[in-house]
């Protein structure tokens, strides 16, 4: 599968390369973000540039795909939308995504996941996504129920 480049009105969803490794670390050196990412704040760029390494090796074993959201605008690189445990066979996959906290509440991650979405079920031809939420991260399962996902499962110790 070739990378397919995506765009909507503001946004270029973009193929990640090592350029784009100091605004990744940026994004993924803040607290704010990674406290519901399932790691912690990386510390210095090398982190950043293995991150984007392996979302290449993802995408090349066909297991993901992930793009960076980039401004049209001003060609500011703002943060990452991807698939997770992708399934071709199984027609499915999961979606993640994070941004840079001085872009949030502008639109962009629903902007971006919308085309992402359509990609998957269109070109992709999947049938199901899923997405994986910290319990007590409402913005994202706010965006995530606006976008028509359901709260389908918790995990013993997960709030309701």
């Amino acid at each position: 599968m070739d990378f397919q480049e995506l765009a909507t009105d503001r946004l270029a969803l973009v193929h990640i390369e090592t350029h784009h490794a100091a605004s990744f670390f940026e994004i993924m050196s803040r607290d704010e973000v990674t406290k519901y990412y399932g790691m912690s704040s990386i510390t210095d760029i090398g982190e950043a540039e293995s991150i984007i390494e392996s979302f290449r090796q993802t995408f090349e074993s066909g297991r993901g795909i992930r793009w960076g959201i980039v401004i049209k605008e001003t060609g500011a690189f703002i943060g990452t939308v991807g698939l997770n445990n992708l399934n071709l066979k199984g027609k499915k996959a999961e979606i993640g995504f994070e941004l840079h906290p001085s872009h949030w509440n502008k639109g962009y991650v629903s902007e971006a996941v919308k085309e992402v979405l359509a990609y998957c079920f269109g070109e992709l031809g999947l049938f199901r996504m899923g997405a994986v939420t910290f319990p007590e991260n409402d913005a994202s399962i706010a965006l995530l129920q606006k976008l028509g996902f359901v709260d389908s499962l918790h995990f013993v110790g997960q709030k309701n």
